[in-house]
């Protein structure tokens, strides 16, 4: 089930730095990629910052609609994920339709929002046109937030404790990923390396 989630808590959404899907949509045109390079920046109120290629049919329509969602996939999406980024809107001009891509509507934007993620934050775009031109990097306001339930709930990732398809991916290179790995516990007592072999 799809929950909300407070938006102080939302950067813990993108803060294990997965690979997330950049949906926009402006005069009844939509259009989504992925994206690698995509960070939460702030708390309260909080902000995200994503990196969009000037080449993109997705940052045109970001750049018109003054929004965008980020949406968070999992292992289990990883060859639309690839699609996504591999075919071009440009090429491609209704690609989400022409790759099936099931979506919904947000709230407050008109970005739609891939269904079957784990994760969403629909954002504002924060204006900022000097390091838009120069470094591609795009900053946006979180307005509303929500996860899937069945890996997110009570501000925190639950991944051990769901299906490994639910995992969220991270990217590598040339469309391989890896599955977020197993929890590690920060405030358990650290155990003594194992001792080298002599021979």
């Amino acid at each position: 089930m799809r929950i909300s989630v407070p938006l102080p808590q939302a950067y813990r959404l993108l803060n294990h730095g997965p690979t997330v899907l950049v949906s926009a949509a402006h005069a009844g045109q939509a259009n989504a990629m992925a994206a690698a390079w995509a960070m939460p920046l702030d708390f309260d109120p909080p902000k995200v910052a994503v990196v969009l290629d000037k080449a993109t049919r997705t940052r045109e329509l970001v750049e018109a609609a003054g929004g965008f969602a980020l949406s968070v996939p999992c292992s289990g999406q990883a060859a639309l994920v690839v699609a996504l980024g591999t075919e071009t809107g440009k090429s491609l001009p209704d690609k989400l339709a022409a790759l099936a891509v099931p979506t919904f509507p947000a709230s407050e934007t008109e970005a739609p929002l891939i269904d079957g993620c784990v994760a969403w934050l629909e954002c504002r775009l924060l204006p900022e046109d000097g390091i838009q031109q120069r470094y591609d990097l795009f900053l946006g306001e979180v307005v509303a937030a929500w996860a899937d339930d069945r890996v997110f709930s009570g501000g925190r990732w639950h991944f051990d404790a769901a299906p490994d398809a639910l995992r969220t991916l991270h990217h590598v290179a040339g469309g391989q990923f890896f599955a977020i790995g197993a929890p590690v516990d920060g405030k358990a007592p650290a155990s003594a390396p194992a001792a080298a072999d002599p021979a």
